[in-house]
């Protein structure tokens, strides 16, 4: 009899498990639950089993997907511009007009013009495949002005953001050192687990300039100057020659 009764219990708990993943709806989770809990005749206690899965049953949720409207077909342009030679579009977004936004709707709208660059992209592949003039291509050019733009304006705000939180101008911390060829860089501080005392990679770095490299520094100046002037005196030439054919034209008008 004890046998039987285990038997019983055991197919009782397969049934439930195969119905806990079938159902996928509230009302179905609730009516199981109230039978998830019935009393064993063998043990007169609650099965575990059943008790563990009604839990499971509790924190239950469907999976949520983005609805499939056209599958591939959204990385071309819609039916109705199909072998037209231009298309009409708005302007780009303006830093103005997105400043107005908040974050979530500059996160939308970022993966917006993603998609929308996917497309326009693939319309080019598309266009130089087949040879032919891809159809309003300055469109490509709006959507990067606007993720550009897009981009500035997130940026502007971690920059307040950070600036009120630990007045710091830069993303990442650093300091303006000379490194041993006397040029001044942007050094950026890095994380280490140990003292920079102790650190023999970091004491590897040498920010100094030794006193033999001077006279080299005073040479690359001197050759900057050099090409600076050599610039300046080429500009002046070709301004000389434009306006000795502006002034020869109108002598003869």
């Amino acid at each position: 009899m004890a046998a039987t009764a285990a038997g019983r219990v055991l197919t009782l708990c397969r049934q439930f498990q195969t119905g806990l993943r079938f159902s996928s709806t509230l009302p179905i989770q609730q009516s199981a639950l109230s039978l998830a809990r019935p009393t064993s005749r063998l043990f007169g206690t609650p099965c575990s089993f059943l008790q563990n899965h009604a839990d499971i049953a509790i924190q239950y949720q469907s999976l949520h997907t983005s609805h499939c409207r056209m599958g591939l077909d959204e990385f071309f342009d819609i039916p109705e511009n199909w072998g037209e030679q231009t298309v009409k579009s708005g302007s780009p977004w303006s830093a103005k007009q997105l400043r107005t936004k908040s974050n979530e709707d500059l996160h939308k709208l970022w993966y917006v013009l993603l998609k929308e660059k996917n497309m326009l992209l693939t319309i080019e592949q598309e266009s130089k495949r087949q040879r032919v003039p891809m159809p309003s291509p300055e469109r490509l050019k709006k959507v990067d002005r606007s993720m550009t733009r897009l981009d500035t304006v997130v940026k502007e705000r971690e920059d307040a953001i950070r600036l009120l939180q630990t007045g710091q101008e830069r993303a990442r911390p650093g300091a303006w050192r000379r490194n041993i060829f006397g040029k001044t860089i942007w050094h950026r501080f890095n994380e280490f687990p140990i003292p920079w005392y102790m650190n023999r990679r970091y004491k590897k770095k040498r920010f100094y300039t030794p006193l033999f490299v001077n006279p080299f520094i005073r040479l690359r100046v001197e050759q900057y100057l050099c090409r600076k002037m050599r610039k300046e005196k080429a500009e002046r030439k070709r301004l000389n020659k434009v306006l000795e054919k502006i002034t020869k034209q109108s002598a003869k008008a």
